[in-house]
């Protein structure tokens, strides 16, 4: 009975190989016409890790956060079409999360600057109100020249305008 099992995996086995062989190019031409041409970083400056956009603060244009982008949505050429933003919720529980344009969100390099005493601890207020620009009496983290992607992105809505917004869902 093991010797059944031994030859019907050394028979699959060898099914396996011949397509695999079949598969491998035979002249050195056609793996160096296969290989893919590798992009200088030179050419790649000034470019976004998406993995550094999502998660990005959503502020709109009276400096009110109001969610966090979730997920970039791309097209079949991989050109990106929109932003999931979530909305609401507490540490993302009972969060909504609606699809925006992305030619609809600026994105901005400075940190955004809150009203606040130093001698308060120095952290950021509660509320979800902030001041950007350079405005009497605001504090501010100091921008790093070297950061490679966006400190925060805007849009123009409230909260509730995005929580009225129709739910985005994930197509199954």
């Amino acid at each position: 009975m093991f010797m059944k099992y031994v030859a019907a995996g050394l028979a699959g086995s060898a099914l396996f190989a011949t397509v695999a062989f079949a598969q491998t190019p035979t002249t050195t031409s056609d793996s160096a016409k296969m290989a893919p041409a590798a992009a200088s970083s030179s050419s790649l400056q000034g470019n976004w890790r998406t993995s550094k956009v999502v998660g990005l603060n959503v502020y709109n244009d009276s400096n009110e956060s109001v969610g966090s982008i979730s997920d970039l949505l791309t097209d079949k050429s991989g050109n990106i079409k929109a932003a999931v933003i979530s909305v609401g919720g507490v540490l993302g529980v009972g969060a909504q999360l609606v699809a925006i344009p992305f030619d609809k969100i600026k994105f901005v390099n400075e940190p955004v600057a809150y009203t606040g005493t130093a001698g308060a601890g120095g952290s950021k207020p509660a509320s979800s109100t902030t001041t950007t620009g350079a405005a009497t009496g605001t504090t501010s983290a100091p921008a790093t020249a070297s950061k490679s992607y966006p400190d925060h992105a805007v849009y123009n809505a409230t909260k509730d305008e995005l929580k009225a917004m129709p739910e985005f869902k994930y197509p199954e």
